[in-house]
């Protein structure tokens, strides 16, 4: 089945309600051979009382004369407590991105006093998230460049979960070693659910550690994150005996380093009397030497 979108990008706006200026862009990435961004208007265009966002091609003047790209794209306000209103302020796009048509996108995309208003949960400690969706049908005029993302991040879907690209080799691992692992997962709001998977994965670096690296609060927060996967519907079984090994091997670690301690102590004393020891004999020896020794005429006269 083809992929309806080649790319999928979230930007985070820190700070949003507090943002001094009219017009603000995410950094660049790539899609199609082009440089894009994401180009937003946290007071409203032309001071409308909405929010408004742009797709748009970031440097088109690094594009050869003629250029075009036919894109279709779906832009999204996430709303970071619920899905379902997420998808509520969801919109899909179709243009022609040319020389005289460098942005598109959507001057009223969602009421500001919507997105300010308290609990709405569009806004979470001040940051609003917004994700685009790419697809790019035809390019005329391609132009291969490097990628360059920063605080735009691209995410990989695995299984239902939203993951970095770097997670997602292991998260598919995961899955296919326990593929009943998230099956009973309580918590539909994918943020929620990309949170509880990185916790996961933070989970299983730490056990992956030496022993000698962790820390008894270290397992102690490891117990602790593994009940909370649990209660949250993650079937863990694997990893609760995998924790308990690592556990084990930690408490002999630490006792077998105790006794080796214990002994070096012990022989660092025995080699101390035994210098002693090799002292009193040489002594001893000395005595015998001269007790044995004959007594000459000079020594009785």
């Amino acid at each position: 089945m083809e992929k309806q979108f080649d790319k999928k990008i979230t930007w985070t706006i820190k700070n949003f309600p507090s943002l001094p200026a009219d017009l603000i862009y995410s950094d660049h990435f790539v899609v199609g051979g082009c440089k894009w961004n994401l180009r937003a208007y946290p007071k409203g265009y032309n001071n409308a009382n909405y929010l408004s966002l742009f797709l748009g091609v970031a440097v088109p003047t690094s594009l050869p004369s003629g250029w075009r790209r036919h894109t279709k794209f779906r832009l999204t306000l996430v709303n970071q407590s619920s899905d379902k209103l997420s998808q509520s302020k969801r919109t899909e796009l179709e243009q022609w991105f040319d020389e005289k048509t460098t942005n598109w996108g959507l001057p009223s995309m969602c009421p500001l006093n919507e997105i300010h208003a308290k609990d709405s949960g569009f806004l979470l400690n001040g940051e609003l998230k917004i994700v685009v969706e790419i697809k790019v049908l035809e390019t005329i005029g391609k132009l291969d460049i490097t990628e360059e993302t920063s605080t735009v991040t691209e995410s990989v879907d695995v299984n239902g979960f939203q993951l970095l690209p770097s997670q997602a080799k292991s998260v598919s691992r995961m899955f296919e070693k326990h593929p009943e692992m998230a099956s009973d997962l309580r918590p539909k709001n994918p943020n929620l659910r990309s949170g509880y998977m990185s916790l996961l994965l933070s989970l299983i670096e730490t056990m992956s550690q030496l022993p000698r690296e962790m820390s008894k609060e270290d397992l102690l927060d490891a117990y602790a994150a593994l009940g909370s996967m649990r209660d949250a519907g993650f079937k863990l079984d694997w990893l609760e005996k995998k924790l308990y090994d690592v556990s084990e091997k930690k408490e002999n670690e630490e006792a077998s380093e105790t006794g080796l301690q214990e002994m070096e102590e012990e022989l660092k004393d025995m080699k101390h009397k035994c210098l002693e020891m090799e002292a009193l004999v040489e002594k001893e020896k000395a005595k015998v030497s001269t007790a044995k020794a004959s007594i000459s005429f000079d020594d009785i006269v």
